[in-house]
């Protein structure tokens, strides 16, 4: 069947349509004659030219000859230095193109570590700079504050820090602040402080996460008018701190430099900010916002040096690694949030949690994030719950003051092998510690904690361990480096691909897929041990690995075939 042909819209009209139209045109010309009658007409005027009656006429027109000439040739010229600018231009990004070539085929090894090592040491952001910067604050320090968070104070303890502080000799001291003690319960806080004290003088600290800045003052009254600033500029245990390092100038009789170090989040700025009673150092939820030493003048005699963060060893458990490394949480890639919040989950009672959301029952992390998500609408296109976003919402929510965790201190006291009687007993030399532990009381009396029961119970895993020499961080960022260069190196080859490049992507591929179902299998044993029944998502999930690995089987070699394959059997 031919498709019939659409008629055109017709552009015929009515006789009275179309005088009408004819008419108001008329009117129209009409006007127009009239406006220019009282105007009266101005026809330009004509050039009359040299007078043939005028003396030297030939001259004057030579004359005008010549000027015309010279416009001509000075067009020409013009056009002529336009075309050569162009050609330069394409002559210098033809050989900035070629050098570019030439660098990349000739130097790629040379030139690309190169390269990456002088932006490494450039950036201020590195793990290097960061080491440099702690070690000058500690170096420079007569007295140094551990800060840990009281929901996990032996998490945000660094063994290497406090051994080469020890280690340093002369009269280097070092003290703990116990800082966000209003989201631990009270009876938990009054264990911590009894357990830590054996070992170094410990102050509760509860700084204030609002501080009012010298140059902002007016905007900030009228911009927070309607908010209770009751919680957010109360600070408790600066006082009781600052009589500590008065003391400590007493008996030295010299001004001191205080330290402030520990790992990120934990609110080493904000103690700074509530000693000095005004924001001096910038304070956020983002990890790693101090990037180097600041110098913050309390008193004639007391300085205090802001420090940036303690760099994680990736040596470290999954827990210690999502709450204490330096993650930024737009940059960082969806699979280590992932294990971050699947470990912090595992380490948390599970009914606990539920509450603490209001989330029903779930069996793995992916389900627990989706319901997250869409209870509080994150969603992408299509109602999709966006993972990935709820991950890192909620990694931020446990690192900063937004959740109530608490963990318990060890039943028996064992200090850790560079902490002898001697050392223990210098550390607490110059300080009164009667006067400390009073302190101590009167502020976990006067602070609003939470109850035991709205407060999450947490599994600590002990100390984390910090990187402080620069030489180990180097070592880190060759191996990426090498990792770089042999990705930028797969990436060449893959462009200029043959038969048998072909197939080992493809025996790289069935690797790859033996690799993740071995990840999934592991993941679920982890996360599904509360469950007593398979669900049917499961049952598909195992369905497809055994399909894979019958595919992978069948590629094998005849003395292959004859093994016992271990990887069918996990179901």
């Amino acid at each position: 069947m031919k498709r019939p042909k659409l008629k055109k819209a017709s552009k015929r009209l009515t006789c009275h349509k179309r005088y009408k139209i004819q008419k108001k045109i008329r009117e129209h010309h009409r006007k127009v004659r009239k406006e220019a009658k009282k105007r009266g007409r101005k026809k330009p005027k004509k050039d009359p030219g040299v007078p043939s009656a005028a003396p030297f006429k030939e001259e004057l027109l030579r004359e005008a000859e010549q000027r015309k000439q010279r416009l001509e040739e000075l067009k020409q010229k013009q056009k002529l230095n336009r075309q050569k600018e162009h050609e330069k231009k394409r002559k210098l990004e033809a050989k900035k193109n070629a050098a570019k070539i030439k660098e990349k085929e000739e130097g790629k090894e040379s030139s690309g570590k190169s390269k990456a090592k002088t932006k490494k040491l450039l950036d201020k952001n590195s793990k290097k700079s960061f080491c440099r910067e702690l070690k000058k604050v500690i170096e420079a320090s007569d007295v140094v504050l551990e800060v840990l968070d009281a929901r996990d104070p032996m998490g945000c303890r660094c063994p290497q820090l406090e051994q080469a502080i020890i280690c340093s000799g002369g009269d280097k001291k070092l003290l703990l602040v116990l800082n966000k003690i209003d989201l631990v319960p009270k009876e938990n806080l009054e264990k911590w402080l009894n357990y830590l004290k054996k070992e170094f003088p410990t102050i509760a600290f509860k700084s204030a996460t609002l501080m009012k800045d010298k140059s902002m003052q007016e905007q900030f009254t009228k911009r927070r008018a309607r908010v209770d600033l009751s919680r957010t500029t109360e600070r408790f245990g600066s006082k009781g701190l600052l009589k500590l390092l008065q003391d400590h100038v007493r008996t030295q009789n010299k001004a001191i430099q205080v330290g402030v170090v520990g790992f990120p989040n934990v609110g080493k700025s904000s103690i700074i900010n509530s000693l000095k009673g005004v924001r001096a150092c910038n304070v956020g939820l983002t990890r790693g916002v101090t990037k180097s030493m600041q110098i913050v003048h309390i008193d004639k005699q007391t300085k205090i040096l802001d420090s940036p963060s303690i760099i994680a060893d990736p040596s470290n458990n999954a827990l210690a690694l999502a709450l204490r490394r330096i993650i930024d949480t737009e940059e960082s890639g969806s699979a280590d949030v992932l294990e971050g919040v699947d470990a912090i989950l595992n380490h948390c009672s599970k009914q606990q949690v539920m509450m603490q959301y209001s989330i029903p029952d779930f069996s793995n992390t992916e389900e627990f994030l989706t319901l997250l998500a869409q209870k509080r609408g994150m969603l992408k296109k299509g109602g999709v719950p966006d993972v990935e976003n709820i991950a890192k919402i909620l990694l931020c929510d446990w690192t900063g003051a937004k959740i109530s965790y608490h963990s318990q201190p060890p039943g028996s006291h064992q200090p850790p092998p560079y902490l002898t009687e001697d050392k223990i007993a210098k550390m607490q030399e110059c300080f009164n510690l009667k006067n400390l532990e009073e302190e101590n009381n009167t502020t976990v009396q006067a602070l609003k904690c939470p109850s035991p029961a709205s407060s999450i119970i947490f599994q600590s895993a002990g100390m984390t361990n910090g990187t402080i020499e620069e030489d180990k961080v180097i070592e880190e960022a060759s191996e990426w480096e090498n990792l770089e260069t042999s990705q930028e190196g797969e990436e060449d080859e893959e462009e200029d691909f043959t038969e048998s490049d072909d197939d080992q992507d493809d025996m790289e591929e069935e690797k790859n897929v033996k690799e993740e179902n071995k990840v999934q299998v592991t993941r679920k044993a982890k996360l599904g041990k509360q469950q007593t029944s398979p669900t049917n998502s499961e049952k598909q999930m195992a369905e497809s690995e055994r399909s894979n690995s019958l595919s992978l089987n069948l590629d094998k070699t005849a003395d292959d075939d004859d093994a016992y394959d271990f990887n069918t059997d996990y179901v």
